[in-house]
């Protein structure tokens, strides 16, 4: 055998072991549903030098072992949210109807949270009023203000929150703004970044990338804080798909405008978002800020119950498919669902058809231009199912829907920065709330009608005359839908 025969035997040995290692990995891997295996393993064997190294870069939820070991640190050190003075006042007990107690036990069962009420909430009108609200929340403030956004850009909106922060710090607030380091990477390498530091703002590069080509070594690049967070002085929050950035979104200018919906809550519920944001901050900062949530709850008013939601890749796995889930199959009447990025697993599809088979009045509103073609093409695969069985689906024309809602019965609301997809499900940081209020479900209704009304129906017929072409790409891409 000539030298060269014998290394590439050496080589072909050597890539036939990791391709059988990588397969037994696939299979005991946990949490993995079979869909997911197969998709993996079909990469594998299909593609088996790019899928090889897919698998490493990609297969596992893989925050990093020092990353696990800090974020359990951080958290034994955190207080039991209830443990605060005034957790008990007869305000902030939820009066939640019983038909819908269950819906909040899923709650609890992801972070521990209770329902909590004495809450007030409102919708804002659009992007632009949702920053100038902000802004003047911050100029408001008297003690701390703290932001987390997944996607802060040096635009107009992002520099106007940039300006408040700087003004609330200069009079004595203090202010910790953090911001992934992926999604914020423009703002967090612009002139910006080191000007708030300078006029006395906390920052934080939340996952930060590093070297990207030794990135992958500490964990997978591609798990990311997705949360949009606001807390204020303890007592105003902001809970919503919006990130600090114009409606423009000038870094994909060509799906715009980006529309979000965005409430700001003020009461006890701020707490729980707190208590995400204190468990972020000290696992980027060595800052030990857990006394803020030992501090007595605010006074507050009768007010409507609310809960937080806040799942990732270190918390339970399946919460938030799990909340949807049981959501979905809590519909009576009524349930309508917005949502940009649509990949289910079998059991979110199967009850999303149940829903509509029961009678239920289902519809769930798409972006018409998706800006991941990839996510875009796997939804439209699931289209022909999901009409068959009554759902109602509106493609919406008048931009990138980004707004993540569901109403259910007109009285339940779930609004947050999460999707419907794998990457919201299994890799992001998300952060919801869940709440129950008749009139406040209402306004939420009326803006889930407007973006139908500028929207176009999508029927049977319509999906039926979808060329073959066009239905095998969106079936292979869905195929791949557990790896994405």
């Amino acid at each position: 055998m000539s030298q060269g025969a014998f290394t590439g035997a050496i080589f072909l040995t050597l890539h036939v072991l990791i391709l059988i290692a990588l397969i037994v990995r696939v299979l005991l891997r946990p949490h993995r549903d079979p869909a997911s295996r197969i998709a993996w393993i079909v990469v594998l064997i299909v593609l088996p030098v790019l899928g090889i190294l897919a698998y490493i870069l990609l297969g596992e939820t893989n925050i990093g072992r020092r990353r696990i070991e800090r974020r359990r640190e951080v958290h034994s050190r955190l207080p039991d949210v209830t443990d605060a003075i005034g957790a008990d006042a007869a305000n902030l007990q939820a009066d939640v109807p019983q038909r819908y107690a269950h819906l909040f036990q899923v709650g609890k069962s992801v972070n521990g949270f209770e329902p909590v009420g004495g809450n007030r909430a409102h919708l804002l009108p659009d992007s632009n009023a949702t920053i100038a609200s902000m802004v003047a929340d911050i100029d408001a403030a008297t003690d701390h203000v703290h932001l987390l956004f997944y996607i802060w850009l040096p635009d107009n909106n992002g520099r106007k929150v940039v300006e408040a922060l700087k003004r609330a710090a200069a009079r004595g607030v203090t202010c910790r703004a953090m911001a992934d380091g992926l999604g914020s990477r423009l703002m967090i390498e612009s002139e910006h970044w080191p000007a708030m530091r300078e006029a006395g703002v906390h920052l934080a590069s939340a996952l930060p990338i590093g070297n990207p080509l030794l990135r992958p070594l500490k964990g997978r690049i591609d798990l990311r804080n997705h949360r949009k967070i606001v807390v204020i002085d303890d007592v105003i929050t902001y809970c919503g798909s919006q990130n600090c950035a114009d409606p423009e979104f000038l870094v994909k200018a060509k799906y715009a405008p980006w529309v979000d919906a965005m409430m700001r809550f003020e009461g006890p519920i701020a707490r729980q978002n707190q208590y995400l944001f204190v468990g972020d901050w000290m696992e980027e900062v060595n800052e030990d800020i857990s006394h803020l949530l030992r501090r007595p709850i605010p006074p507050a008013q009768p007010g409507l119950p609310a809960q937080v939601i806040g799942t990732g890749p270190t918390i339970r796995f399946s919460a938030m498919p799990e909340m949807f889930e049981s959501l979905m199959y809590a519909a009576r009447r009524e349930l309508v669902i917005s949502t940009p990025y649509y990949v289910p697993d079998d059991p979110m599809q199967a009850s999303l058809c149940a829903s509509a088979r029961r009678g239920v009045d289902t519809t769930i509103i798409f972006p018409a231009r998706n800006d991941s073609w990839i996510v875009g093409a796997a939804s439209r695969s699931y289209y022909g199912d999901l009409l068959a069985a009554g759902v109602r689906i509106f493609e919406y024309e008048g931009g990138l829907l980004h707004t993540k809602s569901l109403t259910l019965d007109g009285e339940i609301t779930l609004i947050g920065s999460a999707n419907m997809d794998r990457r919201s499900f299994e890799l992001n940081y998300e952060n919801n709330i869940l709440f129950y209020d008749p009139s406040l479900t209402a306004g939420m209704r009326q803006r889930q009608d407007s973006y139908i009304a500028k929207s176009k129906p999508v029927t049977g017929e319509m999906v039926a005359r979808w060329t073959w072409r066009r239905r095998l790409w969106n079936n292979t891409i869905a195929m791949l839908g557990p790896v994405l």
